[in-house]
Protein backbone atom coordinates (compact mmCIF):
# COMPACT_ATOMS: atom_id res chain seq x y z
CA UNK A 1 0.00 0.00 0.00
CA UNK A 2 0.97 3.60 -0.76
CA UNK A 3 2.01 5.80 2.20
CA UNK A 4 1.10 9.43 1.96
CA UNK A 5 1.85 10.46 5.55
CA UNK A 6 4.58 12.02 6.06
CA UNK A 7 7.40 10.99 8.68
CA UNK A 8 7.39 12.98 12.15
CA UNK A 9 11.03 12.36 12.79
CA UNK A 10 11.32 15.19 9.59
CA UNK A 11 9.97 17.65 12.07
CA UNK A 12 13.20 18.61 13.75
CA UNK A 13 14.70 18.92 10.30
CA UNK A 14 11.66 20.97 9.64
CA UNK A 15 12.67 23.37 12.19
CA UNK A 16 16.39 23.09 11.31
CA UNK A 17 15.49 24.64 7.39
CA UNK A 18 13.26 27.05 8.67
CA UNK A 19 15.71 28.31 11.28
CA UNK A 20 18.46 28.65 8.40
CA UNK A 21 16.54 30.64 6.11
CA UNK A 22 15.35 32.96 9.04
CA UNK A 23 19.23 33.82 9.92
CA UNK A 24 20.30 33.75 5.97
CA UNK A 25 17.48 35.06 3.63
CA UNK A 26 18.63 38.50 2.84
CA UNK A 27 15.54 40.59 3.47
CA UNK A 28 15.72 42.40 0.29
CA UNK A 29 15.88 38.97 -1.23
CA UNK A 30 12.58 37.65 0.35
CA UNK A 31 11.07 41.20 -0.67
CA UNK A 32 11.94 40.65 -4.34
CA UNK A 33 11.02 37.23 -4.89
CA UNK A 34 7.16 37.12 -2.59
CA UNK A 35 5.31 38.47 -5.46
CA UNK A 36 4.60 37.18 -9.07
CA UNK A 37 7.69 39.47 -10.85
CA UNK A 38 10.40 37.39 -12.14
CA UNK A 39 13.47 37.60 -9.71
CA UNK A 40 17.03 38.23 -11.19
CA UNK A 41 18.92 36.05 -11.81
CA UNK A 42 21.89 37.52 -9.69
CA UNK A 43 19.21 36.50 -6.67
CA UNK A 44 19.15 33.16 -7.46
CA UNK A 45 23.19 33.01 -7.37
CA UNK A 46 23.40 34.44 -4.42
CA UNK A 47 21.09 32.14 -2.93
CA UNK A 48 22.94 29.32 -4.07
CA UNK A 49 26.05 30.70 -3.12
CA UNK A 50 24.65 31.23 0.54
CA UNK A 51 23.38 27.64 0.93
CA UNK A 52 26.47 26.23 -0.71
CA UNK A 53 28.53 27.06 2.21
CA UNK A 54 25.90 25.03 4.08
CA UNK A 55 26.07 22.41 1.38
CA UNK A 56 22.59 22.47 0.70
CA UNK A 57 22.73 23.81 -2.93
CA UNK A 58 21.83 20.86 -4.65
CA UNK A 59 18.88 19.40 -2.23
CA UNK A 60 17.84 16.84 -4.99
CA UNK A 61 21.65 15.06 -5.83
CA UNK A 62 23.12 12.51 -4.25
CA UNK A 63 25.81 12.79 -1.56
CA UNK A 64 28.81 11.85 -4.59
CA UNK A 65 28.12 14.48 -6.83
CA UNK A 66 27.73 17.51 -4.36
CA UNK A 67 24.24 17.34 -2.76
CA UNK A 68 22.61 16.53 0.20
CA UNK A 69 21.26 13.01 0.01
CA UNK A 70 18.06 14.11 1.97
CA UNK A 71 15.14 11.89 1.10
CA UNK A 72 12.29 13.06 -1.19
CA UNK A 73 10.19 14.06 1.96
CA UNK A 74 13.19 16.40 3.14
CA UNK A 75 13.52 17.27 -0.36
CA UNK A 76 10.07 18.91 -0.29
CA UNK A 77 9.91 20.42 3.00
CA UNK A 78 13.04 22.25 2.09
CA UNK A 79 11.14 23.89 -1.17
CA UNK A 80 7.90 24.23 1.21
CA UNK A 81 10.20 26.20 3.50
CA UNK A 82 11.90 28.47 0.96
CA UNK A 83 8.55 29.28 -0.86
CA UNK A 84 6.87 30.32 2.41
CA UNK A 85 9.98 32.70 3.52
CA UNK A 86 10.00 34.30 -0.07
CA UNK A 87 13.30 32.51 -0.99
CA UNK A 88 14.24 32.93 -4.34
CA UNK A 89 13.95 29.66 -6.56
CA UNK A 90 16.77 27.97 -7.09
CA UNK A 91 17.82 26.76 -10.79
CA UNK A 92 15.58 24.14 -12.02
CA UNK A 93 17.27 24.01 -15.22
CA UNK A 94 20.55 23.15 -13.90
CA UNK A 95 19.36 21.26 -10.77
CA UNK A 96 16.57 19.37 -11.99
CA UNK A 97 17.10 18.84 -15.85
CA UNK A 98 20.44 19.35 -17.58
CA UNK A 99 22.20 18.52 -14.02
CA UNK A 100 20.93 14.77 -13.31
CA UNK A 101 21.61 14.11 -17.43
CA UNK A 102 25.32 15.10 -16.79
CA UNK A 103 25.86 13.14 -13.55
CA UNK A 104 24.34 10.07 -15.51
CA UNK A 105 25.04 10.62 -19.00
CA UNK A 106 28.11 13.36 -18.96
CA UNK A 107 31.24 12.02 -19.06
CA UNK A 108 33.99 12.86 -15.89
CA UNK A 109 35.73 15.77 -17.57
CA UNK A 110 32.30 17.32 -18.27
CA UNK A 111 31.59 16.14 -14.35
CA UNK A 112 34.36 18.02 -13.21
CA UNK A 113 34.14 21.21 -14.97
CA UNK A 114 30.64 22.10 -14.99
CA UNK A 115 29.12 20.38 -11.76
CA UNK A 116 31.44 22.06 -8.72
CA UNK A 117 31.29 25.83 -10.31
CA UNK A 118 26.82 25.38 -10.83
CA UNK A 119 27.07 24.26 -6.89
CA UNK A 120 29.06 27.53 -6.15
CA UNK A 121 26.31 29.84 -8.17
CA UNK A 122 29.11 29.99 -10.90
CA UNK A 123 26.70 29.04 -13.74
CA UNK A 124 23.65 29.55 -14.54
CA UNK A 125 21.45 28.12 -16.91
CA UNK A 126 18.50 28.15 -19.97
CA UNK A 127 17.17 25.67 -22.20
CA UNK A 128 17.35 26.29 -25.94
CA UNK A 129 15.10 23.14 -27.49
CA UNK A 130 12.35 25.21 -29.03
CA UNK A 131 12.35 26.81 -32.78
CA UNK A 132 9.75 28.90 -34.61
CA UNK A 133 8.74 25.78 -36.56
CA UNK A 134 8.95 22.89 -33.62
CA UNK A 135 8.00 23.40 -30.41
CA UNK A 136 6.00 20.52 -28.99
CA UNK A 137 7.40 18.57 -31.76
CA UNK A 138 10.98 18.50 -30.77
CA UNK A 139 11.68 15.71 -33.56
CA UNK A 140 11.41 18.17 -36.44
CA UNK A 141 14.29 20.52 -35.03
CA UNK A 142 16.51 22.57 -37.67
CA UNK A 143 19.50 23.51 -35.79
CA UNK A 144 22.10 21.87 -36.90
CA UNK A 145 25.79 21.03 -35.75
CA UNK A 146 28.81 19.63 -37.40
CA UNK A 147 31.85 18.54 -35.97
CA UNK A 148 35.22 20.37 -36.85
CA UNK A 149 38.37 19.02 -35.80
CA UNK A 150 37.81 19.38 -31.60
CA UNK A 151 34.52 21.46 -32.09
CA UNK A 152 31.22 21.41 -33.27
CA UNK A 153 29.94 24.07 -35.13
CA UNK A 154 26.62 25.20 -35.21
CA UNK A 155 23.76 27.04 -36.91
CA UNK A 156 20.14 27.77 -36.47
CA UNK A 157 17.71 29.84 -34.13
CA UNK A 158 15.76 29.22 -31.04
CA UNK A 159 12.89 30.84 -29.69
CA UNK A 160 11.06 31.58 -26.20
CA UNK A 161 14.27 30.77 -24.16
CA UNK A 162 13.77 31.45 -20.95
CA UNK A 163 16.95 33.27 -19.00
CA UNK A 164 18.87 33.02 -21.98
CA UNK A 165 20.22 37.31 -21.35
CA UNK A 166 21.25 35.88 -17.66
CA UNK A 167 22.46 32.40 -18.15
CA UNK A 168 26.11 31.66 -18.37
CA UNK A 169 25.77 28.79 -20.26
CA UNK A 170 22.76 26.91 -22.31
CA UNK A 171 22.12 23.06 -23.14
CA UNK A 172 21.11 22.93 -26.48
CA UNK A 173 19.11 20.31 -28.01
CA UNK A 174 20.72 20.30 -32.37
CA UNK A 175 20.38 17.80 -35.41
CA UNK A 176 23.69 15.85 -35.90
CA UNK A 177 22.34 13.20 -38.02
CA UNK A 178 19.14 12.74 -40.14
CA UNK A 179 15.98 11.04 -38.56
CA UNK A 180 13.54 12.22 -36.10
CA UNK A 181 14.32 10.87 -33.41
CA UNK A 182 18.24 9.37 -33.96
CA UNK A 183 20.04 12.44 -35.40
CA UNK A 184 19.68 14.74 -32.19
CA UNK A 185 22.56 15.52 -29.90
CA UNK A 186 22.54 17.89 -26.53
CA UNK A 187 25.57 20.05 -26.43
CA UNK A 188 26.35 22.83 -24.15
CA UNK A 189 27.50 25.88 -25.26
CA UNK A 190 28.68 29.15 -23.67
CA UNK A 191 26.12 31.87 -23.72
CA UNK A 192 28.98 34.30 -24.68
CA UNK A 193 30.66 32.27 -27.31
CA UNK A 194 31.34 34.52 -30.41
CA UNK A 195 28.33 34.48 -32.80
CA UNK A 196 25.70 33.70 -30.43
CA UNK A 197 22.92 36.47 -30.45
CA UNK A 198 20.22 36.82 -27.87
CA UNK A 199 17.47 38.99 -28.75
CA UNK A 200 14.44 39.72 -25.98
CA UNK A 201 10.92 39.23 -26.49
CA UNK A 202 8.68 41.71 -24.23
CA UNK A 203 5.71 39.59 -23.15
CA UNK A 204 2.32 41.12 -22.30
CA UNK A 205 3.40 41.81 -18.79
CA UNK A 206 6.15 44.47 -20.67
CA UNK A 207 8.59 42.45 -18.67
CA UNK A 208 11.80 40.57 -20.51
CA UNK A 209 12.21 36.95 -19.44
CA UNK A 210 11.58 35.03 -22.89
CA UNK A 211 14.41 35.21 -25.71
CA UNK A 212 15.28 34.43 -29.44
CA UNK A 213 18.46 32.94 -30.20
CA UNK A 214 20.27 32.93 -33.25
CA UNK A 215 23.62 30.77 -33.68
CA UNK A 216 25.88 31.64 -36.53
CA UNK A 217 28.95 29.13 -36.78
CA UNK A 218 28.82 29.16 -33.38
CA UNK A 219 31.61 26.59 -31.55
CA UNK A 220 31.35 24.78 -28.91
CA UNK A 221 33.86 21.86 -27.74
CA UNK A 222 32.95 18.19 -28.76
CA UNK A 223 33.48 17.84 -24.98
CA UNK A 224 30.98 20.02 -23.95
CA UNK A 225 28.27 17.08 -25.53
CA UNK A 226 26.36 15.11 -22.89
CA UNK A 227 26.33 11.60 -23.64
CA UNK A 228 26.58 10.19 -27.38
CA UNK A 229 25.82 11.78 -30.37
CA UNK A 230 22.52 10.85 -31.89
CA UNK A 231 21.01 9.91 -28.14
CA UNK A 232 19.83 13.43 -28.28
CA UNK A 233 15.69 12.16 -28.10
CA UNK A 234 16.37 9.83 -25.33
CA UNK A 235 18.13 12.59 -23.15
CA UNK A 236 15.31 14.88 -23.74
CA UNK A 237 12.50 13.11 -23.12
CA UNK A 238 13.83 12.35 -19.06
CA UNK A 239 14.75 15.70 -19.18
CA UNK A 240 11.22 16.94 -19.77
CA UNK A 241 9.43 14.41 -17.40
CA UNK A 242 11.91 15.83 -15.05
CA UNK A 243 10.47 19.29 -15.78
CA UNK A 244 6.61 18.02 -16.37
CA UNK A 245 6.80 16.37 -12.54
CA UNK A 246 7.71 20.13 -11.55
CA UNK A 247 4.56 21.71 -13.08
CA UNK A 248 2.61 20.58 -9.92
CA UNK A 249 4.09 23.43 -7.78
CA UNK A 250 2.90 22.25 -4.82
CA UNK A 251 4.61 24.70 -2.06
CA UNK A 252 3.95 27.55 -4.74
CA UNK A 253 0.16 26.70 -5.23
CA UNK A 254 -0.22 26.66 -1.27
CA UNK A 255 1.21 29.91 -0.97
CA UNK A 256 -0.81 31.41 -4.19
CA UNK A 257 -3.94 29.86 -2.30
CA UNK A 258 -3.07 31.36 1.15
CA UNK A 259 -2.33 34.93 -0.80
CA UNK A 260 -5.73 34.55 -2.87
CA UNK A 261 -7.38 34.40 0.74
CA UNK A 262 -5.46 37.41 2.16
CA UNK A 263 -6.70 39.28 -0.84
CA UNK A 264 -10.06 38.10 -0.76
CA UNK A 265 -10.07 39.28 3.53
CA UNK A 266 -8.73 42.49 2.51
CA UNK A 267 -10.96 43.50 -0.24
CA UNK A 268 -14.26 45.22 0.49
CA UNK A 269 -17.54 44.18 -1.60
CA UNK A 270 -20.44 46.26 0.02
CA UNK A 271 -18.59 47.20 3.17
CA UNK A 272 -18.17 43.23 3.80
CA UNK A 273 -14.67 41.66 3.24
CA UNK A 274 -14.83 39.50 -0.03
CA UNK A 275 -14.37 36.36 1.56
CA UNK A 276 -17.39 36.49 3.42
CA UNK A 277 -19.44 36.51 0.14
CA UNK A 278 -20.52 32.98 -0.23
CA UNK A 279 -19.85 32.51 -3.96
CA UNK A 280 -16.70 33.64 -4.14
CA UNK A 281 -16.07 31.55 -0.71
CA UNK A 282 -16.91 28.84 -2.98
CA UNK A 283 -14.60 29.20 -5.65
CA UNK A 284 -11.77 29.33 -3.14
CA UNK A 285 -13.16 26.13 -1.73
CA UNK A 286 -13.26 24.26 -4.91
CA UNK A 287 -9.27 25.21 -5.78
CA UNK A 288 -8.41 23.96 -2.44
CA UNK A 289 -9.85 20.45 -2.69
CA UNK A 290 -8.84 20.35 -6.17
CA UNK A 291 -4.69 21.74 -4.76
CA UNK A 292 -5.30 18.61 -2.22
CA UNK A 293 -6.04 15.79 -5.02
CA UNK A 294 -3.19 17.21 -6.71
CA UNK A 295 -0.92 17.43 -3.25
CA UNK A 296 -1.78 13.61 -3.07
CA UNK A 297 -1.30 12.65 -6.22
CA UNK A 298 2.28 14.03 -5.72
CA UNK A 299 3.22 12.22 -2.73
CA UNK A 300 2.12 9.25 -4.42
CA UNK A 301 4.58 9.82 -7.41
CA UNK A 302 7.19 10.54 -4.61
CA UNK A 303 6.19 7.47 -2.64
CA UNK A 304 7.01 5.37 -6.21
CA UNK A 305 9.98 6.98 -7.17
CA UNK A 306 11.35 6.56 -3.10
CA UNK A 307 10.34 2.95 -3.71
CA UNK A 308 12.02 2.10 -6.63
CA UNK A 309 15.07 4.09 -4.97
CA UNK A 310 15.37 2.24 -2.01
CA UNK A 311 13.48 4.79 -0.36
CA UNK A 312 11.46 4.74 2.96
CA UNK A 313 7.97 6.52 2.18
CA UNK A 314 6.40 3.07 0.72
CA UNK A 315 5.86 1.33 -2.57
CA UNK A 316 3.71 1.27 -5.43
CA UNK A 317 0.62 -1.04 -5.13
CA UNK A 318 1.12 -4.18 -6.97
CA UNK A 319 4.94 -3.50 -8.68
CA UNK A 320 3.37 -1.41 -11.62
CA UNK A 321 4.92 1.60 -12.47
CA UNK A 322 2.41 4.71 -13.15
CA UNK A 323 4.08 7.82 -15.46
CA UNK A 324 3.05 10.71 -13.00
CA UNK A 325 5.14 13.64 -15.46
CA UNK A 326 2.08 13.69 -17.66
CA UNK A 327 -1.01 13.95 -15.18
CA UNK A 328 1.33 16.42 -12.74
CA UNK A 329 1.67 18.35 -15.88
CA UNK A 330 -1.56 18.84 -17.01
CA UNK A 331 -3.08 19.20 -13.52
CA UNK A 332 -0.76 21.45 -12.24
CA UNK A 333 -0.45 23.65 -15.57
CA UNK A 334 -4.13 24.44 -14.91
CA UNK A 335 -4.87 24.84 -11.20
CA UNK A 336 -2.22 27.56 -10.74
CA UNK A 337 -3.73 29.24 -13.84
CA UNK A 338 -6.92 28.88 -11.71
CA UNK A 339 -5.81 30.39 -8.61
CA UNK A 340 -4.03 33.45 -10.02
CA UNK A 341 -6.85 34.07 -12.41
CA UNK A 342 -8.76 34.11 -8.80
CA UNK A 343 -6.56 36.86 -7.26
CA UNK A 344 -6.98 39.14 -10.24
CA UNK A 345 -10.71 38.77 -9.78
CA UNK A 346 -10.67 39.44 -6.31
CA UNK A 347 -8.52 42.72 -6.46
CA UNK A 348 -11.41 43.67 -8.91
CA UNK A 349 -10.30 46.90 -10.74
CA UNK A 350 -7.00 46.85 -8.85
CA UNK A 351 -5.91 44.16 -10.80
CA UNK A 352 -5.61 45.50 -13.93
CA UNK A 353 -3.13 48.24 -12.35
CA UNK A 354 0.21 47.98 -13.74
CA UNK A 355 2.79 47.93 -11.65
CA UNK A 356 6.62 48.21 -13.09
CA UNK A 357 8.58 45.44 -12.93
CA UNK A 358 12.24 46.96 -13.15
CA UNK A 359 10.74 49.50 -9.76
CA UNK A 360 10.14 46.20 -8.13
CA UNK A 361 13.32 44.94 -8.38
CA UNK A 362 15.13 47.89 -7.47
CA UNK A 363 13.40 48.27 -4.40
CA UNK A 364 11.69 51.81 -5.66
CA UNK A 365 8.35 53.02 -3.84
CA UNK A 366 5.29 52.59 -5.95
CA UNK A 367 2.10 53.88 -5.56
CA UNK A 368 -0.48 50.73 -4.33
CA UNK A 369 -4.05 51.33 -4.82
CA UNK A 370 -5.90 48.39 -3.13
CA UNK A 371 -4.32 45.64 -0.94
CA UNK A 372 -0.49 45.59 -0.30
CA UNK A 373 -0.42 42.31 -1.95
CA UNK A 374 -1.24 43.47 -5.42
CA UNK A 375 1.84 44.39 -7.29
CA UNK A 376 2.90 41.39 -9.01
CA UNK A 377 -0.49 39.38 -9.02
CA UNK A 378 -1.39 40.62 -12.41
CA UNK A 379 2.02 39.92 -13.82
CA UNK A 380 1.91 36.41 -12.67
CA UNK A 381 -1.54 35.67 -13.84
CA UNK A 382 -0.86 36.69 -17.31
CA UNK A 383 2.87 34.69 -17.21
CA UNK A 384 0.67 31.76 -16.24
CA UNK A 385 -0.86 31.81 -19.51
CA UNK A 386 1.84 29.59 -20.60
CA UNK A 387 1.69 26.89 -18.17
CA UNK A 388 -0.08 25.00 -20.20
CA UNK A 389 1.91 25.60 -23.21
CA UNK A 390 5.99 25.46 -22.01
CA UNK A 391 7.30 21.92 -21.15
CA UNK A 392 4.90 20.14 -23.49
CA UNK A 393 1.37 21.78 -24.29
CA UNK A 394 -1.31 20.11 -22.34
CA UNK A 395 -2.90 19.10 -25.36
CA UNK A 396 0.24 17.04 -26.25
CA UNK A 397 0.00 15.49 -22.43
CA UNK A 398 -3.41 14.12 -22.68
CA UNK A 399 -2.85 11.80 -25.66
CA UNK A 400 0.38 10.57 -23.93
CA UNK A 401 -2.21 10.11 -21.20
CA UNK A 402 -4.67 8.54 -23.52
CA UNK A 403 -1.92 6.38 -24.75
CA UNK A 404 -0.81 4.99 -21.66
CA UNK A 405 -4.02 4.68 -19.53
CA UNK A 406 -6.43 4.13 -21.97
CA UNK A 407 -4.30 2.17 -24.66
CA UNK A 408 -5.58 4.76 -27.39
Amino acid sequence: MTNLRRDPADEPFRQEVRAFIAAHLPPDMARRSRQGFHAPRSDTREWTRILHARGWSAPNWAVEHGGTGWTLSQQAIFEEECTRAGAPLLDIFGLSMVGPLIISFGSEDLKSRILPPFLRGEISWAQGFSEPNAGSDLGSLQTRAVVEGDDYVINGRKIWTSGAHEATHIFFLVRTGEGTRNGLSMLIVDAHAPGLAIRPIIDIRKEHSLNEVILDDVRTPVANRIGEEGKGWGYAKALLENERAFAAEIPRNRQNLATLRQIAAATLRGGRPLLDNPLFAAKIAELEVEFLALEFMTLRALSQSASQSGGQSGGQSGGHRVDFGSLLKVRGAELVQRITQLQVEALGDHGAYFYSHDAHIAGEPQPVPGPALAPGIWSEAMYRRATTIYGGANEIQRTLIAKQYLGL
